[in-house]
């Protein structure tokens, strides 16, 4: 008997304007529109497989935790971080001794590696960290 281990899985966002979301995930973070489902969403793939959702919703308020984090090898760091600044990204600033995390220019340097977070267009919050 199957669980739900041997099926996709797929993150799902909500998005205040889709056009601006999708304009967002395929120019500034890269990934592919794999499908429309209509007019106010679409499926967008990501390395391995991994996709995520994302569909209009006027007037929900974007989750006040992460939504979608992103594992970056150490030896691609500085570079998505760097690409992502020239694309206009801005890094959050946290200071939460509480979770062990304190950003310096929007980088956390924790035990176990680095870690950045950045709002997209629709408010909600994305992370890179070093795998």
């Amino acid at each position: 008997m199957a669980g739900l281990n041997d099926f996709p899985m797929a993150g799902v966002l909500r998005a205040e304007d889709f056009n601006r979301a999708k304009k967002f995930y395929t120019e500034v973070l890269g990934l592919v529109e794999d499908r429309s489902i209509g007019p106010d969403s679409g499926m967008f793939s990501v390395a391995d497989g991994a996709t995520v959702m994302i569909y209009e919703r006027p007037g929900m308020p974007a989750p006040e935790n992460t939504t979608l984090a992103f594992g970056i090898p150490n030896d691609a760091w500085d570079f998505v971080v760097a690409d992502l600044l020239a694309k206009g990204v801005v890094f959050e600033e946290y200071d939460m001794p509480e979770m062990g995390i304190q950003t310096t220019g929007g980088i956390a340097e924790m035990d176990v590696g680095k870690a950045a977070w950045f709002k997209d267009t629709e408010g909600n919050i994305l992370n890179i960290t070093t795998m």
